[in-house]
């Protein structure tokens, strides 16, 4: 008996550990430095001179956008019958770039094959107006000047090679009568499952760019997407991997206006509170940009409730706070269901 005790006591220390997480809403129990902003909506995106916040009602929706002081909502597609809209972004003059399919077709489809770029622009009436580019999920787009930046996959481009990505930079031109991408440029591209593509946010004016590899490929059975927060020099090449944590999930948004540090979906918490990795069980993480992967500094704890996560993060230009959304781990990637902010 005092054998398979001792057998048992080995075998019950050798396994993992992990806190309990707690129930309720993380919205009820909310840090001084956080308010709840909206009670519906995702993918918030800061305007440039941080009066205004720009949001998606839902996921092929219509696009919205706040302003801080007045907090009064205006939607910015609702003269779209049947907007199906993803992202709104700003551009540096106060202009949006629109993210979407032209119509809703299915969930797979709208959101990879027919996903392509937009332009409206910030006049009350206006209509949106392709920029004649497909591009997969998201895109950087500079505070500073008319850049963007955007991956491709075979999903958009049939002749590309299987599971190839690309990284394209190019210019909006608003010049003509007509808006425009000018000096379209391919910066990084990758060959395999081991590393899918998406432009996150430039940096050091204009010259360097995160962006996210996402790994589908050599994964244990099982396992999620896992993910590395990455950067590139554009005008050397070097590419750099900032988060250094194989195994994990890390996905930068959100450039901090210094450059030294970006915003992180990760999901280095599981190891304390049990769960998957992968795009579910995150929370919002602050990361140097030295190239360590060891700054890492945990900004949002909503995950340690059960089936919540903060996600898709961005801040403002001063450094002063930052918008991101409450969402289910359920859920697919970017679907929200309030923005919030939190002040730094």
């Amino acid at each position: 008996m005092k054998v398979f005790q001792a057998l048992l006591a080995h075998v019950l220390f050798a396994l993992p550990l992990f806190a309990q997480r707690n129930p309720g809403n993380p919205l009820d129990a909310l840090p001084k430095n956080m308010e709840l902003l909206t009670h519906f909506g995702e993918r918030a995106d800061i305007s440039p001179d941080n009066q205004r916040i720009a949001f998606m009602a839902k996921s092929f929706g219509d696009a919205f956008v706040i302003d801080l002081k007045t907090r009064v909502i205006r939607c910015l597609t609702c003269n779209v019958p049947a907007a199906a809209f993803l992202r709104v972004m700003h551009l540096a003059n106060g202009d949006y770039i629109l993210m979407g399919p032209e119509k809703f077709t299915d969930i797979h489809s709208s959101r990879s094959r027919d996903n392509e770029l937009w332009y409206l622009s910030q006049k009350p009436g206006s209509k949106p107006i392709r920029l004649g580019n497909k591009m997969s999920e998201g895109a950087a787009i500079s505070k500073q000047s008319l850049k963007i930046s955007f991956s491709e996959l075979p999903a958009q481009f049939p002749d590309m090679l299987k599971d190839s990505s690309r990284l394209v930079v190019a210019d909006v031109d608003l010049s003509g009568s007509t808006p425009k991408l000018v000096h379209r440029k391919v910066v990084y591209e990758s060959h395999d499952a081991s590393c899918h593509l998406e432009a996150q946010d430039f940096y050091d004016n204009d010259s360097k760019m995160t962006f996210t590899c996402y790994q589908t490929s050599g994964l244990a059975p099982g396992t999620e997407v896992l993910a590395s927060a990455m950067g590139i020099d554009l005008k050397s090449g070097k590419v750099t991997n900032f988060s250094n944590a194989p195994g994990s999930y890390n996905e930068c948004e959100g450039i901090f206006a210094d450059g030294r540090y970006t915003c992180v979906e990760g999901d280095r918490h599981v190891s304390q509170l049990g769960g998957s990795h992968g795009l579910h069980n995150i929370d919002i993480y602050k990361l140097r940009l030295d190239g360590t992967g060891k700054d890492f500094v945990r900004l949002t704890h909503f995950n340690d409730y059960e089936g919540w996560k903060a996600s898709n993060p961005v801040v403002s230009t001063d450094g002063k706070f930052m918008a991101f959304q409450v969402a289910h781990t359920a859920d697919e990637a970017g679907v929200g269901y309030g923005i919030l902010i939190e002040h730094f």
